[in-house]
C-alpha cells in the first residue's frame, strides 16, 4: 500500500491504476474514488481524492519532502 503525500492515508495502489473503460480517444479510465495518481519527477504518487491530487499538483516539493 502506497501513502498519500498530502494527507497519509493508505492508498491501494492496484485499485487506484485500476482500468474502468477508455475515454473516445482510447485513454484509460479509473474510478478516482478508489484513489487516482501522479507521475511527477521519476516517480509515481498515489493519492486517496482528486482533492489531494489538486493539492499535490500545485505545490508538489511541499509535499515530496514528507512522503520521503
Amino acid at each position: 500500500m502506497a501513502k498519500c503525500p498530502v494527507c497519509g492515508t493508505d492508498v491501494d495502489e492496484g485499485a487506484a491504476r485500476a482500468t474502468t473503460g477508455q475515454t473516445a480517444f482510447g485513454a484509460a479510465e479509473v474510478d478516482p474514488e478508489k484513489g487516482t495518481r501522479r507521475f511527477h519527477d521519476g516517480t509515481w504518487y498515489y493519492f486517496d481524492s482528486l482533492d489531494c491530487r489538486s493539492k499535490f499538483m500545485v505545490t508538489p516539493d511541499t509535499f515530496i519532502g514528507e512522503a520521503k
